[in-house]
């Protein structure tokens, strides 16, 4: 009802240009005077009523105090518009005395809202599930983002989104709902138009809203898939009416968003000399490494080039990044309809352009990263007959992703992170790139002399989709079919290929000496650099073709007998999914939903699935689950009608139980068929004393199988409180909920089991795990428009999940604390510090190590003996801090409208969750060192971090928890300040509204953390070797409907 009501009122802004062009002949019309009085049903004065003139929204007043208003109009202007919030908008003509008495009744649209469900929709009013719902409005001012998933962030509560790389084309976020009750895979269902597929290419202009269904009766119909929450996204449909054209246009700039704060050559050293000094009684060889004043003078002012290129001081993000890259997005639709069709037709472009620097290699190509794809749809809808309705649905997506062919693509990033400012320059004046004798990466050659891989995925999908009332056989009654087969091509490897190789050198800062990494070439020939290369025209990988088949039959029936309404549906469905030569994977559900709506005051509703799925064996492979629904309209009971602000209130509980078999990647043949023994041949046989080498090739088990696994179960409680006051002023929803999930699959390795069990081949998997998930969510709407036609909105969410393993199988006689039970799913352990050892004293009674005791010194880390048996050892390993996963997400959002202008930002933060980084100060002896704040020292002995060790040995007793960070951030998610014009001169245009407009995304961050990633999926998934970087925007764009 707000939204809808708010969105009226942003249809008459006094334009400030359109004022400009129309003000002189507007005055110079003939005027007449209206006044009036607007009142409720109840013939109380409505304050701050909109009072308009249609087909002209510069004319316009508020109601006041009194519910009166005095317009001035031109005579040739007969309908007034006027509506408020929470009230059914009129449209009534100016009478001949100008004097008017207007009753606006309450609106009803907050309880006709239409919310899509699992296989269909329901009116907002009578869900019981525990179902969230945005519209494209809100995912179109998400500050340029080209991929939906980072345009979900912070606008639906319990959907948890974490970023970890800005690489074009791969900047989706990993999503969870409402945290994790697995050590599976936690991933929601995703339906795209009601069939299973990736998020990852949609693009959002062609999105019309997007459901997240949470609990067990909005999942149930959904069977196994929903287990972990489902995602819905609708894409837009044609109504009927005439053409309309809506296209857009977008610029954005990207620039990291943040980077590790390396130091530079000067510093580095300088911090190495503390180092050194501070370690001489243990290690007197390291005063080899101190670096006398002048010659540390040299590597931050160097007298000249020479200079410079001996002694390096890189500034490696300098070297590797651009000031700002580029992204572009153009998008075109048209839609419409008549009796017979409908249609929606679009064509969207996105371009995301490349961070990294282009460098000359001298072989007439460029290796940076790059994006491009192009998405065609087309959404038709014919109605055949009065009682029949066929829906087609075409997609196209073509994707082309540049970048380097390299085994190793942490290395062409990797150099931001961990390349030492001194170890070479980048490329030397004379076109040379440099080397390190001590195989520090270079990643500014790694990029530019690498080979090209330009890969293209091309995504096809097709829908079919038959509606037919039965009312002829029994009324209310419908049935609907579809059909759907999506394919997947991927060529890679398309590019020019050469395995040439450069000149790389290296200056000697101590002689001056050059040296080059090539010395020989062919034929025992001096090394002499070439650039051959040759054009490759890629392959299709026939391991990645993806071929896809759905289809499914609907029978519905809903009927309404006086206050009772009644609806059935029953579901059978059946999906087969195959990627390259793998066997097909199948999957077969049969569901059905009842509801029950008394006079829209009482709700009741029952779901239930029989599902199959082929990762079990014969006994185990079909189970039936089920759930249930009940809901309570408080405010429509009699007792409730003199609390006149109340709008809504409505208590809902749902419980019931889902399984799950999503236990790994997909396509991974190793999560397939855990219910069978697989052999394998490879190897030979040890025999003899010495364990000589048999000539016969071993024949052994691979894995042994388990033919009891079944299904994880997870049983579902939501408890929900939906509300709105004052005419819509405050809305929003409380959802607590509580999940356990049992019978969850442990992998073998994880089990508690001998280290000799098997030898190579580890125990079968098993069903011996059970995890609880609990939490809440809050959701507050605040919507006010001043009598001055300011709209004033605000949206802020909370989502709270914390996980706990109640069994994980462990071993009978390992330490409770290091048991994953009573933990949270992935718990984060490391040795904990309390304190440092200020003296010798300090030193000498610490607690003893078990290995490197002899390397303590004054300065260091004082390591909790957890178990108190004097030695600090693996058993003192214990829980640290929260999880990788977050257990508290916060959004907030305001923004106004006022007279064609619009505001609005987004903050987003999350808090309670550890993440492991670590980036280490002179590892392996080599000149890398990162700001980590103050170091200790005796005159200042409460430091952030020790003082860094260079010669001397240490192990992970010595880091304590020096590099698991508080991983909890705030940042400006988005922001955006729009101005559109409906009226004036864009008429004569033959536009009916332009909308121009300024956003931003991940402008500003605050965090403990060293960078800007969300989590460590990206890249490698150690969060040493970096990924790349994350980025921020800031997007310019414009669109108009024709």
């Amino acid at each position: 009802m707000k939204k809808n009501v708010s969105n009226k009122l942003k249809k008459f802004p006094a334009l400030c240009l359109s004022l400009l062009f129309c003000s002189t002949t507007m005055w110079a019309q003939q005027q007449r005077t209206v006044k009036g009085t607007i009142l409720d049903d109840n013939g109380e004065p409505i304050i701050g009523a909109s009072i308009i003139v249609k087909g002209n929204n510069q004319i316009g007043t508020i109601s006041d105090i009194d519910g009166n208003f005095t317009l001035k109009v031109p005579e040739d202007n007969s309908l007034l518009v006027i509506s408020f919030i929470g009230m059914q908008s009129q449209e009534l003509r100016i009478p001949k005395n100008g004097v008017m008495k207007v009753v606006l009744s309450d609106n009803t649209e907050l309880l006709d809202e239409v919310v899509i469900v699992g296989y269909g929709q329901q009116k907002k009013a009578s869900v019981v599930g525990a179902i969230t719902q945005t519209n494209a409005k809100v995912l179109e001012r998400t500050g340029g983002v080209s991929d939906l998933g980072s345009a979900l962030t912070g606008n639906l509560p319990g959907v948890i989104t974490m970023s970890s790389t800005g690489m074009p084309g791969e900047e989706d976020p990993q999503i969870v709902i409402r945290g994790i009750s697995t050590w599976n895979n936690s991933s929601p269902l995703i339906l795209v138009d009601g069939v299973e597929r990736p998020m990852s290419g949609i693009d959002v202009n062609s999105v019309e809203s997007i459901s997240v269904l949470k609990d067990a009766s909005a999942t149930a119909v959904y069977g196994v898939k929903g287990a972990n929450g489902v995602i819905l996204i609708t894409t837009k449909r044609g109504q009927e009416g005439k053409a309309t054209i809506d296209a857009s246009v977008s610029m954005a700039m990207k620039m990291p968003s943040k980077l590790p704060n390396k130091l530079d050559s000067y510093d580095s050293f300088d911090l190495r000399n503390q180092a050194v000094e501070h370690e001489l009684g243990l290690t007197p060889d390291s005063w080899q490494y101190m670096m006398s004043q002048s010659e540390m003078d040299k590597y931050r002012h160097p007298a000249n080039l020479a200079e410079a290129e001996r002694y390096p001081n890189v500034d490696w993000a300098d070297w590797m990044f651009k000031d700002v890259a580029y992204s572009e997005n153009a998008n075109v639709s048209m839609s419409g309809g008549t009796s017979f069709v409908k249609y929606y037709a679009s064509i969207d472009y996105q371009h995301e352009g490349d961070l990294f620097k282009e460098y000359d290699n001298g072989r007439g190509y460029q290796t940076t990263y790059g994006y491009d794809r192009v998405n065609m749809r087309s959404n038709l809808d014919f109605q055949l007959t009065k009682t029949t309705l066929l829906k087609t649905n075409l997609f196209g997506s073509y994707g082309v992703k540049q970048g380097p062919r390299t085994d190793y693509e942490y290395n062409i990033w990797g150099s931001v992170y961990t390349t030492p400012p001194n170890a070479m320059m980048p490329q030397y004046s004379d076109g040379t790139w440099g080397y390190s004798p001590d195989n520090d990466n270079n990643s500014v050659a790694q990029l530019a002399l690498a080979p090209q891989n330009t890969r293209t995925t091309t995504r096809l999908t097709t829908d079919f989709i038959l509606e037919q009332k039965l009312d002829f056989i029994l009324k209310g009654l419908s049935a609907r079919a579809s059909i759907s087969w999506d394919n997947v091509f991927l060529e890679s490897n398309r590019g020019a290929w050469t395995d040439d190789k450069a000149d790389y050198k290296y200056i000697n800062p101590e002689t001056g000496e050059e040296s080059h990494q090539n010395t020989e070439g062919t034929h025992n020939f001096d090394f002499f650099p070439t650039n051959n290369w040759k054009a490759e025209g890629g392959t299709v990988d026939n391991n990645a073709t993806e071929r896809h088949l759905y289809y499914q039959a609907q029978l519905d029936w809903a009927r309404q007998f006086g206050d009772h309404n009644v609806t059935a549906m029953g579901l059978f469905s059946r999906q087969e999914r195959t990627r390259g030569s793998i066997v097909p994977h199948y999957r077969e559900d049969w569901a059905f939903r009842v509801t029950y709506n008394y006079a829209d005051k009482y709700f009741f509703e029952y779901n239930g699935a029989y599902n199959g799925s082929d990762k079990f064996s014969s006994d185990h492979r079909f189970a039936f689950f089920n759930s249930g629904a009940i809901g309570w309209m408080i405010s429509e009971e009699k007792f409730m009608k003199p609390l006149k602000f109340i709008d809504l209130l409505k208590l809902r509980a749902s419980y019931g139980e889902i399984g799950n078999d999503e236990i790994g990647k997909e396509w991974d043949a190793n999560y397939r068929w855990l219910y069978m023994t697989q052999w394998e041949t490879g190897g030979n046989i040890l025999t003899g004393l010495y364990n000589a080498a048999s000539p016969y090739t071993f024949y052994r088990e691979k894995t042994v199988g388990n033919p009891d696994i079944h299904w994880e179960v997870v049983r579902k409680f939501n408890f929900g409180i939906d509300y709105s006051f004052f005419g819509g002023l405050l809305a929003g929803n409380v959802e607590i909920f509580r999940d356990r999930r049992t019978d969850v699959l442990l992998q073998g390795a994880n089990r508690a089991t001998p280290s000799f069990f098997g030898g190579i081949t580890q125990a079968p998997w098993a069903n011996l795990g059970t995890i609880d998930n609990k939490g809440y969510e809050l959701e507050l709407r605040i919507n006010k428009t001043l009598r001055n036609g300011l709209h004033l909105w605000g949206n802020f969410n909370m989502t709270h999940a914390i996980s706990e393993v109640v069994d994980g199988d462990d071993a009978l006689y390992k330490p409770y604390y290091q048991k994953k039970e009573g933990k949270p799913v992935n718990q984060t352990y490391t040795y904990v510090d309390h304190g440092y050892t200020e003296t010798i004293d300090d030193l000498y009674g610490s607690t003893a190590f078990e290995a490197l005791d002899d390397q303590k010194l004054p300065g260091m880390y004082q390591i909790i003996d957890y178990n108190g048996d004097g030695v600090i050892n693996n058993e003192d390993n214990i829980p640290y801090g929260f999880s990788s996963n977050p257990q508290n997400t916060y959004s907030g959002s305001v923004g106004f409208d006022y007279k064609g202008w619009s505001f609005f930002m987004q903050f987003y933060g999350v808090t309670n969750v550890t993440r492991q980084v670590v980036f280490s100060t002179f590892d392996q002896k080599h000149l890398i060192a990162y700001d980590e704040g103050s170091i200790w020292s005796k005159d200042n002995p409460h430091p952030d971090v020790p003082t860094p060790r260079f010669g001397s040995s240490v192990n992970s007793y010595f880091h304590g928890s020096r590099y698991f960070y508080d991983g909890s951030f705030i940042r400006l998610k988005n922001i955006e300040l729009a101005y559109t014009f409906t009226d004036g001169w864009i008429r004569h245009l033959g536009l009916s509204s332009l909308k121009l407009y300024v956003n931003g995304n991940n402008l500003w961050v605050h965090t403990k953390m060293p960078d800007d990633r969300e989590s460590n999926f990206a890249g490698t998934g150690w969060a040493s070797q970096g990924a790349y970087p994350t980025v921020k925007r800031v997007n310019f764009g414009l669109k108009f409907t024709l």
